[in-house]
């Protein structure tokens, strides 16, 4: 027996140590890097104003030197905020997957389970590629339809990127709103979709599901796993979306340079009563994630529109889309789909005008 014991023990034996050497060099790594990320970040003003304004001697007066300034500021700012952002909820989602979510949200009270819904949509992973399995999970697996739809609302649109980038771009104040209200929308209009008992509009076919199917497992990983996990989510998110960001960032340095204020307060200014049922029409057809949408907003900031017309944009923007739309088709008869819009947006066109008197 003890040859058995010893063969048996060996692999676990020599793990440790390897585990142990892996994690150190890692932390090693990562020091450095950490370093350097500062560096450059604490660094970003002062450049881009050299790039602009002393390399490219463009004038500090001209529209096109102010675009170049926000475009080369902006653009590392951002993409380094979101890679920092993304390793680290990276490393929180290693242990928080979408099979642990739907045993936390199943069997709860509904009012309870909007509440935790909302919360869970920040930390775990969510876009509209995983909008139809993440939603047959959840329903087959109990979850009421109104907690499944504050987690549908709050996953994208209250998402760790949104609110790190938020603050960093205007401070904890506005980020602080923009989460505040961004949960409040989830839960609420998860718990209104509830109380219509519209579970006979989804298709045949999901209610059709077995709730025992589970594509999911859960993952015991180790230290340095954890950390693999976080270093994949950056390349994968990060590859995916930071032509976006550019993009982004492009459209808001063109903003910032070139559209007049004036033009901005009178489209989306307090003044004007009908701007904010607008502005989140004109978002509804945009697709774009918080990343690539933030920058934008602030330059709209920045040339008067106000404060509640802007997040009413940036939320339509980023929770209610025609790609979104098209997606969850597959799952949600029009009916339902319809009335998840109109639910979403009218609390979207409240919170606006809310922040609008207020602030």
């Amino acid at each position: 027996m003890k040859p058995i014991q010893t063969q048996a023990c060996c692999p676990e034996a020599s793990a440790a140590p390897a585990q142990t050497e892996t994690m150190m060099k890692y932390v090693l790594a990562g020091i450095p890097l950490l370093a350097a990320w500062w560096l450059v970040y604490s660094n970003l003003e002062a450049f881009s104003g050299w790039f602009a304004y002393d390399l490219l001697k463009l004038s500090h007066e001209s529209h096109f030197g102010g675009a170049v300034a926000f475009f080369v500021y902006d653009t590392p700012k951002v993409l380094l905020l979101l890679t920092l952002v993304v390793f680290g909820v990276g490393l929180i989602r290693s242990f928080f997957t979408p099979d642990r979510t739907r045993k936390l949200l199943a069997g709860r009270r509904e009012s309870a389970g909007n509440v935790l819904a909302a919360l869970l949509g920040i930390v775990t992973p969510f876009c509209t590629c995983s909008a139809v399995p993440l939603f047959i999970g959840f329903v087959t697996a109990g979850v009421p339809l109104g907690v499944t739809f504050s987690f549908l609302i709050s996953a994208p649109m209250v998402n760790e990127i949104a609110v790190v980038l938020l603050y960093g771009l205007f401070g904890w104040r506005v980020a602080a709103i923009y989460l505040g209200t961004g949960l409040l929308i989830a839960m609420l209009a998860g718990w209104v979709i509830g109380k219509f008992r519209l579970e006979h509009h989804l298709e045949d076919w999901v209610l059709e599901i077995k709730a025992g199917e589970n594509a999911y497992t859960e993952a015991n990983m180790t230290p340095p796993q954890r950390i693999r996990y976080g270093l994949d989510a950056v390349r994968d998110i990060v590859g995916r979306v930071w032509l976006y960001v550019v993009l982004g960032i492009a459209v808001g340095a063109a903003i910032h340079g070139y559209v007049p204020e004036g033009f901005m307060a009178s489209i989306m200014g307090r003044e004007a009563w009908w701007a904010i049922p607008v502005s989140v029409l004109i978002g509804i057809p945009m697709y774009s994630n918080a990343a690539g949408i933030i920058p934008i907003v602030h330059a709209l900031l920045e040339k008067g529109a106000a404060l509640g017309t802007v997040l009413a944009f940036m939320m339509s923007v980023i929770a209610l889309s025609l790609p979104e739309a098209v997606i969850l088709r597959k799952v949600l008869k029009p009916t339902l789909i319809a009335v998840f819009f109109g639910v979403v947006g009218f609390g979207i066109i409240l919170v606006g005008y809310i922040f609008n008197l207020v602030i």
